[in-house]
């Protein structure tokens, strides 16, 4: 019996050592931390669990693969239009245009509005902006946006009207078109303008 014992440490690959060496090594040995505790707090399904109930919240908002541009009208204040505006021309700041944009009353979204607002952007975001591909979100007044809008609107059919005002008109002195085959034949229509893909 004494054999098996004395050969049993050697089957394990130890040398046999006396009682005292150890008691030494006990001793001296640094305690090992307990893991079980450790386990439990970086145990990835649990892990897993948490960070699903965070994402919940936000993904309800998220239109993964649509427009990259869209902004949901619930977060807009009321009395408040927001739009994006080109912030970069071809990668450079274009100082010029943010001049117009602010003379026109634009002025950036602040990101620090509130949580929605915050997740336009990743956490890590050092500025006060939503950005995207060289373009930024802006706001003005909805009164300003649809005066604006009334404006525009007022000056593309006033150039129409004097368009067919010139080309139904003919010089002083010379016969005028008001006969069915001198009249010019302006056909109004509406249709979509191709867009290049390159």
């Amino acid at each position: 019996m004494e054999n098996n014992a004395a050969e049993a440490p050697r089957r394990r690959g130890r040398r046999p050592k006396d009682a005292d060496s150890d008691a030494q090594v006990i001793e001296n040995a640094v305690p090992r931390p307990e893991m079980r505790s450790e386990m439990r707090e970086d145990d990835p399904l649990e892990r897993a669990r948490r960070r699903t109930a965070e994402l919940r919240g936000q993904l309800e908002h998220v239109n993964e693969g649509g427009d990259k541009y869209y902004v949901d009208p619930q977060i807009i204040p009321e009395g408040w239009a927001y739009e994006w505006k080109r912030r970069l021309l071809l990668g450079a700041e274009d100082p010029s245009h943010m001049v117009e944009l602010a003379r026109a009353g634009w002025e950036p979204v602040p990101l620090n509005r509130d949580n929605a607002h915050r997740a336009m952007m990743p956490a890590n975001w050092s500025g006060n902006t939503i950005e995207r591909d060289g373009m930024i979100l802006m706001e003005r007044p909805s009164e300003v946006v649809e005066e604006a809008r009334r404006r525009h609107d007022y000056l593309a059919r006033k150039q129409v009207r004097d368009k067919e005002a010139q080309i139904a008109g003919t010089p002083d002195g010379t016969l005028t078109r008001d006969h069915a085959q001198t009249r010019p034949q302006i056909k109004k229509s509406y249709e979509s303008v191709p867009i290049p893909k390159d």
